[in-house]
């Protein structure tokens, strides 16, 4: 769901996201973020990456203001979180209500709520924008479909609509790809490299590393701590994948390079698995666990 305050200024000559030294506790000692420090420039698009509680999630509530860092510091466009009607996070699906009586238009709609106001009518004016962020992403004839009968693949591109209708400038989407079709993950990637193309800033949660390396050209590998930060050939080494998913990864070497091999009981049977040759392309082999 899209996170709403009131307006706060942007200064033009500082980056969409700044992260220094942000340590998050929850109740236990166990920190759920270690010392993250963190820069993204206006307009890119960036996977962030790790096994299942990395504090991939907790990141993108850091940053929209949800979770309040226990120490360190998070700028967004220059301020502090909150304040920002320029960010809007689509979270996992198991998250969202499918049973909510409410129509594909309406929901697009809700992106508009900061601009307008709470108790404050739609006008034409928001009503075209909202058919214009449909058609964007191929949605329009579904305006008037419930968003509960929708596919997986159908309801992420209306979440994307909603960011666009909300003239979103900082997108965060937790796992948009999980559950998917393969047409369907093409459809959402497409749609997020035409949003890249205008300059928007977009920043996504993912545990398949395979997808990430093809088709994000920077790669932030996360477990509580910042363990790389870069392009997919500089992250995805043997050394930082063994940082991050311990000894649930195997390393063989081939004539082709290393082949890394991880266990499903590391990810709950979504394998992070990603082998490398010498080309840095991606090969996918995942070892099962011998009882």
């Amino acid at each position: 769901m899209p996170i709403f305050h009131t307006h706060a200024s942007h200064r033009p000559d500082v980056p969409a996201l700044e992260l220094e030294h942000v340590t998050v506790h929850y109740r236990s000692d166990l920190p759920a973020l270690e010392d993250v420090s963190l820069r993204v420039e206006r307009g890119e698009l960036v996977a962030i990456v790790g096994p299942n509680g990395a504090g991939k999630s907790t990141l993108f509530n850091v940053i929209v203001g949800v979770v309040k860092p226990t120490r360190g510091t998070v700028r967004i466009y220059g301020s502090q979180p909150g304040g920002h009607i320029c960010i809007s996070y689509v979270p996992q699906r198991n998250q969202i209500d499918r049973r909510f009586p409410v129509t594909v238009a309406d929901v697009v709609m809700m992106g508009r709520v900061g601009k307008i106001g709470l108790f404050r009518w739609p006008s034409r004016q928001d009503w075209e924008l909202v058919h214009k962020a449909l058609a964007q992403v191929g949605m329009e004839a579904f305006a008037d479909r419930p968003i509960g009968e929708l596919s997986g693949g159908q309801q992420q591109r209306v979440f994307l609509a909603r960011a666009l209708a909300q003239e979103a400038e900082l997108i965060l989407l937790d796992e948009p790809l999980t559950g998917l079709d393969m047409p369907s993950q093409r459809a959402i990637l497409a749609i997020l490299a035409r949003l890249q193309e205008q300059g928007i800033t977009i920043l996504v949660a993912t545990h398949d590393l395979n997808l990430a390396a093809d088709h994000f050209p920077r790669m932030v590998l996360l477990n509580r701590r910042l363990i790389a930060d870069g392009a997919p050939e500089e992250v995805l080494t043997p050394e930082h994948l063994a940082q991050a998913y311990g000894g649930h990864l195997h390393v063989l070497p081939t004539e082709s390079g290393a082949l890394i091999l991880a266990d499903t009981c590391c990810s709950h049977g979504e394998p992070p698995s990603l082998p490398l040759g010498r080309d840095g392309r991606a090969r996918t082999e995942t070892a099962e666990k011998e009882e």
